[in-house]
């Protein structure tokens, strides 16, 4: 629910969805996150007071409660890693396939990306069992990232041979980073399953999409393109540079910022 501009990420991750014919998101929720919940349903008296207070521009803000998509909620009761919270929205995919959204990536200005679009077709064209989008980072930062191993590939997609967690510069294979963009077949269930739990009790992803390359499935990394920009929120400097670069971009306010922050930096 962290605010990004005038919106909380979530919104921006949802709407990303949404754009890229997502018909059904399932949130998966902790203790305490009962504000994601409220954030998207409907409040009747604020929409009451808003019309009858003549605030068109407020009641504007609200057209994300309208979102051709249906919400469900799901908590996961023991915070056990991103491998067993994926782990429980295995009845609701079912047998389909389905998009893992990461909150704390946004990806395009203001969640514009078509990325997830292209991951879809290109999942189907090439019968994967994994897409993952990935984008491209400075060596030394590959410390902070699922780096991928590539192999052979086409365009702007390539088969992944081997995925490494968060490696030293010296051994990481590839300078491509995970980018919080995943298409799984249901069978990253079972997969996950058999990961064993790392030394802080968590069933890491990565392990999971590792077995499948080792079991040979389809693999497949789809690279971001310059549109499909990914705005880091999981730490503050990135954070301060999400929110000032979407706060400029604003159609009403970003051409005062920025002079404002002209005078500011002198």
């Amino acid at each position: 629910m962290l605010a990004v501009a005038r919106k909380p990420i979530v919104q921006y991750v949802a709407e990303e969805l949404v754009a890229n014919q997502i018909e059904s998101i399932l949130f998966v929720t902790g203790r305490s996150k009962s504000s994601i919940e409220n954030h998207f349903d409907s409040d009747p008296e604020l929409t009451r007071i808003l019309t009858e207070g003549k605030k068109e521009d407020l009641l504007a803000e609200l057209k994300y409660e309208e979102m051709a998509a249906h919400i469900f909620y799901t908590r996961q009761r023991v915070q056990r890693g991103l491998g067993d919270a994926i782990l429980c929205g295995e009845n609701f995919a079912g047998e389909q396939p389905f998009i893992v959204a990461l909150g704390d990536s946004i990806l395009g200005m203001h969640g514009s990306s078509p990325c997830v679009a292209r991951m879809s077709e290109l999942f189907e064209s090439n019968r994967a069992s994994c897409v993952i989008a990935v984008e491209e980072v400075p060596l030394e930062e590959t410390r902070h990232y699922g780096i991928i191993d590539p192999g052979e590939g086409e365009g702007d997609w390539t088969r992944i041979k081997n995925l490494v967690e968060k490696p030293d510069p010296a051994k990481a294979p590839s300078r491509w980073a995970i980018a919080g963009r995943y298409a799984f077949s249901p069978l990253i269930f079972d997969m996950i399953r058999r990961v064993q739990p790392d030394k802080r009790g968590e069933i890491q992803l990565t392990d999971a999409i590792q077995l499948l390359c080792e079991e040979g499935k389809r693999v497949i990394a789809l690279k971001l393109r310059p549109e499909d920009k990914r705005y880091d929120i999981g730490n503050f400097p990135s954070y301060f540079e999400t929110f000032v670069e979407f706060a400029l971009a604003d159609p009403l306010y970003g051409g005062d910022l920025r002079k404002r922050l002209k005078e500011i930096l002198g």
